[in-house]
């Protein structure tokens, strides 16, 4: 595992959400009014993976983190962050979270992967330091008993009970009105934990709509033929993917060769087709696919102001999910960092316990935590791909685009 260090010198001091907008847009951020410019940086240890497989998502959590650190800074809220990279394999979490605390990390952010999470978790509780748990969806993290823990993310269930009302919500008709699915999931912990919940939730939340099989695949497969030939096989009307971004790339190519058309694909709640790798694998096969997560909200003033920054820093990369919960993550550490006035984890920690957020970036209501340490107030959309990006179909009052169903067949697309 590797670590690198992002600092830089703290600016000037300025007063709480100036009237006139500063260079860096940043008027319409939710600073608190206590802010005021500080000494002693508050030292954050940041666990991700930087390589191995989930490389690219790991990457464009950074740039959320590192974006927002840049952003506070520049505002008098002086964090020294240290990266640790996992290599994508869980075990590390609790290497790496044990490495940053050595090194004097007084709060840890990360780990992305449920798996890695709570391996890190484990160490965080031994240290008494506290997790802000940035993205990571398996229910056990908040659901063991860690009392450092505080996640800023939905659990699987979460995910699933969002994207199950999402697709009961997706108008009928033209061509679109599907009877059959079949389940297609990676088989890691968040993979695991999303099949289960849609096992508990499908038929419970009244869909409609009949599984007609669930097919696992290796995280870390490079062919997936055989698992989407069974897929196809079905005759399914959906295809409910859960994935990673690199297997979501597989399926889809895979399906173009087999050219296998079902109504739609649509994923109830996992990574993979709104991240720019996806589409710029895929180009024009990336359309159409159906994604139901967490998302930044178009109609919050924050938002703009914080893609826009990232637009100017990272004008060749997209702004999504990952960059988003990275941004978010560094904000509640921030805020924390503001209201205790101290970098003790023990201040720390009793200031995450009394989080209320209710600006900021991503779709959904105050950032608060529960006695478990969980943030229920994460919204969920629906993105489909038009044009190789990624746009909100539902919820109506977040609309931006109206959704394109049932799915172009392959051999139509210009």
């Amino acid at each position: 595992m590797t670590s690198s260090n992002n600092t830089r010198g703290r600016p000037g001091r300025r007063p709480m959400l100036q009237a006139a907008v500063s260079a860096s847009a940043l008027s319409t951020l939710p600073f608190p009014s206590i802010m005021r410019a500080q000494g002693a940086p508050l030292k954050v240890g940041c666990i991700l993976p930087l390589s191995g497989v989930l490389a690219f998502v790991g990457t464009a959590t950074r740039r959320g983190t590192e974006l927002a650190v840049k952003m506070y800074k520049e505002q008098g809220v002086n964090l020294e962050v240290s990266f640790v990279d996992t290599e994508s394999k869980a075990e590390n979490g609790r290497i790496a979270a044990e490495k940053l605390i050595r090194e004097g990390n007084s709060i840890l952010v990360g780990a992305w992967d449920s798996g890695t999470t709570i391996s890190a978790a484990q160490a965080a509780e031994a240290a008494k330091v506290p997790l802000v748990v940035n993205i990571a969806s398996a229910p056990q993290i908040t659901e063991q008993g860690f009392t450092q823990v505080f996640r800023n993310f939905v659990t699987a269930p979460q995910l699933v009970a969002n994207a199950v009302q999402r697709i009961k919500d997706l108008p009928r008709g033209g061509g679109f009105n599907p009877e059959t699915a079949v389940l297609m999931h990676v088989n890691d912990t968040f993979g695991q934990s999303s099949r289960a919940a849609v096992a508990a939730l499908w038929d419970r939340l009244g869909v409609g709509i009949k599984i007609l099989d669930t097919i696992s695949y290796d995280l870390r497969a490079r062919d997936l033929s055989v698992e989407v030939a069974k897929a196809r096989s079905t005759n399914a009307d959906l295809v409910l993917p859960i994935t990673r971004v690199n297997d979501a790339i597989l399926i889809v190519r895979e399906m173009v060769k087999q050219d296998w058309n079902p109504m739609a694909i649509i994923a109830p709640g996992s990574p993979g087709a709104y991240e720019k790798a996806f589409t710029d694998a895929l180009g024009k096969y990336a359309d159409d696919y159906i994604v139901c997560v967490p998302w930044w909200d178009p109609r919050q003033p924050i938002a703009k102001s914080v893609i826009d920054r990232f637009t100017k820093e990272y004008p060749k990369e997209r702004f999504e999910l990952n960059s988003g919960f990275g941004w978010e993550g560094i904000q509640v550490v921030a805020d924390a960092f503001q209201r205790a006035g101290s970098s003790k984890p023990a201040d720390l920690h009793a200031a995450l316990r009394s989080t209320n957020i209710e600006s900021h970036v991503m779709f959904g209501g105050p950032i608060r935590f529960d006695d478990k340490g969980q943030n229920n107030n994460i919204g969920g959309v629906m993105l489909q791909n038009q044009g190789t990006e990624p746009r909100v179909i539902l919820p109506g009052d977040a609309q931006q685009a109206k959704p394109r169903l049932p799915h172009t067949p392959w051999s139509k697309r210009a």
